[in-house]
């Protein structure tokens, strides 16, 4: 019996637990815990994963995943640093600890997010596309990408493969709360193009990655929406929930109700092309379009979902 490879788990959050019960048929799993959380961890072993306690952002506590796996998916955001901190220092972290193994793992998938690309005018935008980012929280994206290519180049291995990921949403990640607040949405005049994949999707491409992808690779794990009006998607989310559609404002009146956070939001637009996943990762996606998505989910039955 050919012995199973092993697989770390960096940030097990939503879409790596979706993907793991997938994971762990193929591979020997572990997972890098932050905390004693022992629902967390029953789930894991349930799984059949390993979990392993260690913190990102101390170094000290990462010492035992040197030389342990022969292949990482790294699912953990930057941490929330000051606003003029550029630099993903968690992504740093975690590649000094690796690179000090006596194997190196020969894959590396890292979710990263679609906002790299900043405001895009509503242009189509493919892989190729050079990094804009606007934001801090971007910006340390491209530096976790960066970092992940340049190490990979310079040691020929690993394989690092980076899924650019635009909104996720599933069951719990849609913006009802939003919705019910009545918070607005901009007219159509000042709208921008959002992109988006359901978590089960992009867990889906995250297995796909660990198999097929090449070597220093970018990918849009983007569904085949062809970019959709961001008052679109919330009048969509609102009639599938039997909630009133938001009400539409200009930029100017929205801008003195919403939050600067909410408004960052509303400053990027782009259409992802996401030909580069089906061609060289031959994804099927279960959610094609957003309606898809929609349809399958129960909104009206479920009032647990998330803002």
């Amino acid at each position: 019996m050919q012995k199973k490879r092993r697989l770390l788990v960096i940030g097990c959050g939503d879409v790596a637990l979706r993907a793991l019960p997938r994971l762990a048929r193929r591979y020997r799993v572990y997972a890098l815990l932050r905390s004693q959380d022992a629902q967390l961890q029953q789930r894991l072993r349930q799984l059949r994963v390993t979990p392993l306690l260690g913190d990102l952002d101390q170094p000290a506590t990462l010492q035992r995943l040197a030389g342990l796996a022969d292949a990482v998916l790294h699912c953990a955001p930057p941490a929330q640093q000051d606003k003029n901190e550029c630099r993903d220092l968690r992504t740093r972290h975690l590649i000094a600890v690796l690179r000090k193994g006596l194997s190196l793992p020969r894959r590396l998938v890292y979710i990263s997010t679609s906002g790299v690309y900043g405001d895009c005018g509503g242009a189509l935008v493919r892989e190729t596309r050079r990094p804009q980012a606007t934001t801090a929280r971007a910006r340390r994206r491209v530096d976790a990408e960066s970092e992940l290519r340049r190490w990979g180049r310079r040691l020929g291995a690993p394989i690092i493969s980076i899924l650019r990921a635009p909104g996720i949403y599933a069951v719990d990640r849609l913006p009802l709360e939003r919705i019910r607040r009545g918070d607005p949405i901009l007219q159509a005049a000042d709208d921008v193009i959002t992109n988006h994949i359901h978590a089960d999707d992009l867990a889906t491409c995250v297995v796909a990655a660990l198999r097929r992808g090449r070597a220093q690779r970018i990918y849009h794990a983007s569904d085949d929406t062809p970019g959709l009006a961001m008052a679109d998607w919330f009048d969509l989310v609102a009639d599938h929930a039997g909630l009133p559609r938001p009400p539409r404002l200009s930029r100017a009146a929205a801008s003195q109700r919403l939050s600067p956070l909410t408004l960052s939001f509303m400053n990027e637009s782009r259409r992802l092309d996401n030909t580069r996943l089906h061609r060289e990762l031959a994804v099927r996606l279960a959610y094609p379009d957003v309606q898809a998505g929609l349809a399958a989910i129960n909104l009206q039955g479920n009032r647990t979902c998330s803002g």
